[in-house]
């Protein structure tokens, strides 16, 4: 189902016994119907929790995860204090590129999931940017 912000917004105050989990994977999967990655331009997905950060780079019509990288890795965890910092961040772009351009994959489709593109979201796609990924 897609929904627009505007849907999502009234959904969320007129129905106030609307969980936030329903409400989050409402927003996900409206934004999921745009986003799709194939073998071409695989999606890379990104998660964030609150002390680390997940990406993956997925094949949709395969069903299959290509690459995954984290800020829990070890040699990110060497070069920076926490997995909570913008900078951690830009690290694991930057590994996560390096690991793409060693299985050929130079094209990717970019899926924020529900999170805006702001602080550690924008930092993992400037890190992957500057690694050598296309958006």
């Amino acid at each position: 189902m897609k929904f627009s912000k505007r849907v999502l917004l009234k959904l969320k105050n007129k129905n106030k016994n609307l969980k936030p989990d329903k409400y989050k994977r409402l927003k996900r999967e409206s934004l999921r119907g745009l986003v799709k990655g194939t073998e071409e331009r695989p999606r890379l997905s990104v998660y964030r929790s609150n002390d680390n950060m997940y990406a993956q780079i997925i094949d949709d019509k395969n069903s299959k995860t290509l690459i995954s990288c984290s800020t829990r890795e070890r040699d990110i965890q060497l070069n920076t204090k926490n997995g909570r910092t913008c900078y951690a961040s830009e690290l694991m772009g930057q590994k996560l590129a390096e690991l793409s351009l060693k299985k050929n994959i130079t094209k990717i489709v970019f899926d924020r999931s529900r999170y805006l593109y702001h602080g550690r979201i924008k930092a993992v796609a400037d890190g992957a940017r500057s690694g050598g990924l296309e958006f």
